[in-house]
């Protein structure tokens, strides 16, 4: 046990016995030391409360926010300061965020049902004591385990469950938790085994299977999920939940009319219900009916005005343009200090593509790095941990691995890997192949990131790490195994055509993998200028993952890691993979193409060069723009920015820049 954590014990012992002045002192030296040491702050913040001395509390929970902003028990603690003051409705509020942000937190949950009760809402009242009681049942150590997973202590989160389940091999709800460790590792073949065999432990568990349909999605099962959320449908047709999750699987199954259709069901249940509305927004922008998708968004913040996906959903759609009214009504927003943080991260990149669609500039970029600090805050993205990892990647993988190893894995050439960083191209060069007769598109498929998760276990890939090491003691029969899962897994999302497409960018730190289970398989990285494709990636809120793009300095170091990596793949694999320039497809189109095809061994096709022409679902941010033909326009709008990013050039260095000259 190192120093610190034997002083908060001790500050935890002194509060214990009401000591909170002497408590407070004791923390306030290990903050001098630790300025960001989370529970240091939240223990001082608690025994302010208690020694009522709110100023001092209010004033050290700002302080957890600007540091932690979803750490529940802050949350909760900002609840428990505004009900001692009285201030019901601002405790219900942060109790509200508090079991958003972690679930487990039953004494968010009983102040609730007090305050409800206090207010004569009996039914609210009841039902927020009871998820108090259900949680109370739970043996303590997986409430601890909830805990755990919600503050990110992964590790010793999975060391108590599966501790407790080797005592309890069938209790269902630490099968369920241990199954969101699994998946929040992105180890989800795990994570789909766990809850699979819950089920058929407790096959009437709703929970169970609204998790198990979260996995099969992640795992894009997507005719599974839509199976498990159909026959939760079947089972209560007029429950909105469940036809929301129908919907949702609906839409990833290509069924468009369905999930209209059912949306519609909720609404009529559950009228301006903006979560729903925001997905039909999603749902209109994937099929390609952008006026649709305008006007499910807009009622979606009309409902509710601080909701913050709906204002992204529609910057996101890349073509909008928000009305003056709007700005000032998001920039109102951002200002406020009780609107979500999800909100205020999603409402700081719509106001920067606002206001980057007015050619004001400097405002545009003060709020979209707003938003990537606000995001940086929130992850635990480490660049060193990235350069260490593909390090290993270039020492481990050498041509004395693949000589030894050659032609082991499935000899199958239908796949086809485009790979690289986001906001590279990358979706372009997808509509541009998939366009042709022998191709079918898929989706950014998550199977490979999966195979390297299960290899190397919870370790991160370092040089004597079990991944990517182990790729040397790996048998025949082991890599083909390997590349045959590959291939049966994606069946799924094929429509017949000879070849797929797989275009997850970040399996370009996998390529000795790929090259091993699936020899035969083509292999296109998608590359853009590192201004542009840096920038690019900066500005963009992505859904989850991509953690290196909240910060220029990250970013930078990202792609100069990458085009090295890149470099020893070249040296190792020689001709094995395409690179293709996206100013090149840009400026000679049809070259490009040609080259492309014949790189993948098709013949030309004209469905190729008009390949915004091409009607298929395209879920990535750029699904608008490659509806549209090729424009130049968007080549240099870095350039725009330029006066502020010397963080991203010194992080890319003079080698990156001088093979990229500005």
């Amino acid at each position: 046990m190192n120093d610190t954590q034997t002083e908060l014990e001790k500050v935890q012992d002194l509060m214990r016995h009401g000591k909170f002045d002497v408590a407070i002192d004791l923390v306030d030296k290990i903050i001098i030391d630790q300025p960001k040491n989370i529970e240091a702050i939240y223990f001082k913040a608690v025994s302010a409360r208690f020694l009522k001395q709110h100023d001092l509390a209010s004033d050290t929970l700002m302080s957890l926010k600007s540091i932690a902003p979803e750490f529940g028990r802050g949350l909760q603690e900002e609840g428990h300061l505004a009900r001692d003051r009285g201030q019901y409705d601002a405790a219900l509020g942060a109790y509200h965020k508090a079991v958003k942000a972690n679930p487990a937190l039953i004494a968010s949950w009983r102040s609730m049902a007090k305050i409800f009760d206090i207010k004569g809402d009996r039914q609210q009242a009841f039902h927020m004591q009871a998820q108090a009681e259900r949680l109370a049942k739970l043996p303590p150590e997986l409430v601890a385990v909830t805990n755990m997973i919600h503050e990110q202590r992964m590790l010793k989160a999975e060391e108590l469950c599966r501790f407790f389940l080797q005592k309890n091999p069938h209790h269902i709800e630490a099968m369920r938790l241990l199954a969101d460790i699994g998946q929040r590792f992105g180890v989800f073949h795990e994570a789909d085994f766990l809850l699979e065999s819950a089920i058929e432990f407790d096959p009437d568990n709703i929970q169970l299977r609204l998790d198990y349909i979260q996995i099969l999605r992640k795992r894009q099962k997507f005719a599974a999920a839509l199976d498990q959320a159909k026959m939760l449908y079947e089972r209560e047709p007029g429950n909105p939940l469940f036809q929301s999750h129908y919907a949702i699987e609906a839409m990833q199954t290509g069924d468009h009319e369905t999930a209209f259709g059912l949306f519609e069901k909720v609404l009529e249940k559950v009228p301006n219900d903006p979560a729903t509305l925001t997905s039909q927004g999603h749902a209109y922008k994937t099929f390609g009916k952008q006026d649709e998708a305008v006007k499910s968004y807009k009622a979606a913040y009309h409902a509710k005005i601080d909701h913050g996906d709906a204002y992204f959903g529609l910057a996101n759609l890349k073509t909008y343009r928000f009305s003056d009214d709007e700005i000032d009504q998001m920039r109102g927003l951002t200002e406020r200090m009780d609107i979500g943080f999800a909100d205020r991260v999603n409402l700081c990149f719509s106001l920067g593509k606002a206001y980057e669609d007015r050619q004001d500039w400097e405002k545009s970029f003060e709020q979209y790095e707003r938003g990537n600090d606000l995001k940086a805050v929130q992850s635990r993205y480490s660049a060193d941990d990235i350069t260490e990892e593909l390090k290993a990647q270039k020492e481990i993988c050498t041509q004395e691995l693949f000589e030894k190893q050659a032609n082991k894995g499935n000899p199958s050439k239908d796949p086809i890997f485009i790979l690289g960083l986001p906001r590279a191209g990358s979706t372009l060069l997808e509509q541009i192949i998939a366009s042709h007769s022998q191709v079918d598109g898929t989706l950014e498929l998550p199977n490979i990131l999966s195979m390297s998760y299960q290899l190397r276990g919870r370790q991160r890939a370092k040089v004597n790490a079990r991944y990517p090491g182990i790729l040397h003691d790996m048998s025949e029969e082991q890599l083909k195994q390997f590349g045959d899962r590959f291939i049966e897994d994606t069946q799924i999302h094929r429509q017949g055509a000879p070849f797929f497409i797989d275009k997850m960018p970040n399996n370009f730190r996998h390529i000795g993998l790929i090259h091993l289970i699936l020899p035969n398989a083509k292999i296109i990285d998608a590359r853009r200028h590192p201004m542009a494709c840096c920038f690019s990636g900066f500005k963009q809120h992505f859904a989850e993952g991509q953690e290196f793009t909240y910060g220029l300095e990250n970013i930078g170091t990202y792609y100069r890691d990458y085009v090295d990596l890149m470099d020893h793949w070249d040296e190792v694999l020689p001709g094995k993979i395409l690179r293709v320039q996206y100013e090149d497809v840009v400026a000679e189109t049809e070259t490009q193409v040609h080259r492309i095809l014949d790189y993948l061994g098709l013949p030309f096709e004209q469905a190729c060069l008009d390949f915004h022409k091409t009607k298929r679902s395209v879920r990535t941010a750029s699904s608008e723009q490659v509806r549209q033909p090729i424009f130049k326009s968007g080549l240099d709008q870095w350039r725009n920015f330029e006066p502020w990013l010397d963080p991203l050039k010194k992080a890319l260095g003079p080698d990156i820049l001088s093979r990229y000259p500005i």
